[in-house]
């Protein structure tokens, strides 16, 4: 070893690859990022969107997990279906990959809790630590469901306004209510990917005959936005009434602008709420330790050398 570092032309080698080992390494890793980024943008431009939905098959045992423990029928199937699709999750076999990862969290968190035992047993009681592991493994999962489900609500509601405009002008332009919904799944896809995935599959619900009014009810239902079902409701009103398309679309695009707005302002107005508590216990402890230490200070070098 002293040899090989007394060597000047190893020791250059062994400092070279030091240096460059990292630099390549970070540097194929960043490539293979932006391919992988590539390929997406390019699959994108050639295919709509695919549904949210589990494709691997190593990972089959997990859906046969849940399907051994989700319900078959009934309320509780259609209530955790219709939670997974406000979700993203649309595909057929989701509420058994739902409940098989749910319990492989579960067995993974107490088989976790159980290797780990030696080393915060001392600690803790085995018994209300394996039940807390257990509730928080059972819960986890429908949390992670609600937030998803929060975020892409908020997408939708920030992209009807967008696919509303578009929609009044595909109509405006000549295009018929079907065409112009494919144009706009079509150019809406960049900026809400996963609004153009329900404007996908609404659009083929259309040309493979189902009729408007059960494609639009899909689409406010997969959605869960009540523009969406205010949307479906106002294009069969529309259909039965026989008005103008086009004056009805223009007239629900300005009130979604004007919802978009006043959703924006309450979250404006609701901020000054949410910062008193950070403002509480973080900004003003520190403010008042800016400005009583000083004089804190000054009164103990005062009263400790008994004068001023």
């Amino acid at each position: 070893m002293a040899s090989l570092f007394s060597d000047p032309f190893s020791l250059a080698l062994i400092l070279a690859g030091g240096v460059l080992g990292p630099l390549v390494f970070f540097g194929a890793k960043r490539l293979a990022a932006r391919r992988t980024r590539l390929s997406e943008r390019l699959s994108r431009r050639g295919q709509r969107h695919a549904p949210h939905a589990p494709r691997k098959p190593h990972l089959g045992w997990v859906q046969g997990l849940g399907q051994a423990v989700s319900p078959k029928q009934g309320k509780a199937l259609s209530a955790i279906r219709l939670r997974l699709m406000h979700a993203g999750f649309i595909g057929k076999s989701a509420p058994a990959w739902y409940y098989g990862a749910r319990l492989v969290l579960l067995m993974g968190s107490l088989a976790a809790l159980v290797l780990l035992w030696p080393l915060i047993g001392a600690h803790v009681p085995f018994l209300p630590a394996a039940i807390s592991v257990a509730i928080a493994a059972h819960i986890a999962p429908g949390f992670w469901l609600d937030k998803r489900r929060d975020k892409l609500q908020s997408e939708y509601r920030n992209g009807f306004p967008d696919m509303m405009d578009l929609l009044v002008a595909c109509v405006q332009a000549g295009l018929s209510l079907d065409a112009a919904i494919n144009r706009v799944a079509e150019e809406i896809g960049r900026r809400y990917p996963n609004l153009n995935t329900h404007l996908g599959i609404m659009a083929l619900e259309l040309r493979a005959g189902r009729s408007r009014t059960e494609a639009l009810a899909s689409f406010a239902q997969r959605l869960g936005l009540d523009e969406a079902r205010a949307f479906a409701t106002m294009l069969r009103q529309s259909e039965e009434m026989g008005t103008s398309l086009s004056t009805t679309l223009r007239v629900f695009a300005d009130d979604m602008r004007e919802k978009r707005m006043l959703y924006a302002e309450e979250k404006a107005l609701a901020l000054p709420a949410k910062l008193v508590v950070p403002l509480i216990l973080f900004v003003f402890p520190s403010l008042l330790g800016v400005l009583m230490l000083p004089a804190g200070v000054r009164l103990v070098w005062v009263f400790g050398s008994g004068g001023p």
